[in-house]
């Protein structure tokens, strides 16, 4: 089996990409990780990938006058190393039609809650605030939308009476580090079909 080629999107720390780097390593996700980039020079997910001998490209967004001419420019960098599949590994940028359309069903992104609930930016303030007895994390297909793309897989944690933002987000960090692979293994062995809102899964 040929193996899936990923291009990681990560704005921060990257923690998700080291888990799908770990699940390539051991053998379990058919895929290879082609490029890294990040938005911005001082991100973690750099230094991960250089560590792993995965190019790492940063693509500032500081130096362009739209999101529209910053979008092209990633796609450039994902076109130039042949990449398959975009992953969003902590990406804290809403993408347009721009980039959706270029890599069109081929896009995914995990979110720190259950969608469709708490979309947006600190989701675990958000669940806390609201007094949610349950949380966890979705990865979906990203479209135009805000965390609005069909959903793929998710997974539950509880919410303790004494959770903070910190407390809650590592409970759930555990979990988004064992859907994320798996989802990718799903995509890459074709076992993903989107039907409108859903994603059906085959397992056999």
């Amino acid at each position: 089996m040929n193996k899936l080629v990923l291009g990681v999107m990560a704005s921060g720390r990257g923690s998700n990409l080291q888990s799908i780097l770990d699940a390539i390593e051991k053998g379990t996700v058919p895929a290879r990780v082609s490029v890294v980039i990040t938005d911005k020079p001082e991100a973690k997910a750099l230094d991960r990938a250089r560590a792993a001998g995965i190019p790492a490209v940063c693509v500032n967004r500081k130096e362009y006058d739209s999101r529209e001419s910053f979008e092209h420019a990633l796609i450039e960098v994902l076109r130039a190393h042949g990449v398959e599949l975009v992953v969003l590994a902590g990406f804290m940028r809403i993408l347009t039609s721009v980039f959706v359309q270029a890599f069109k069903h081929r896009i995914l992104n995990i979110h720190p809650s259950i969608l469709p609930s708490f979309t947006g930016a600190d989701a675990h303030s958000l669940v806390l605030e609201y007094g949610a007895k349950v949380s966890g994390c979705t990865v979906h297909f990203v479209d135009e939308g805000m965390d609005t793309g069909p959903i793929i897989l998710q997974a539950t944690v509880p919410v303790m009476e004494d959770d903070d933002h910190d407390s809650l987000a590592a409970r759930v960090l555990v979990e988004e580090h064992k859907i994320y692979p798996e989802a990718i293994r799903l995509y890459a062995e074709g076992r993903l079909t989107i039907e409108g809102r859903k994603v059906r899964i085959d397992r056999n």
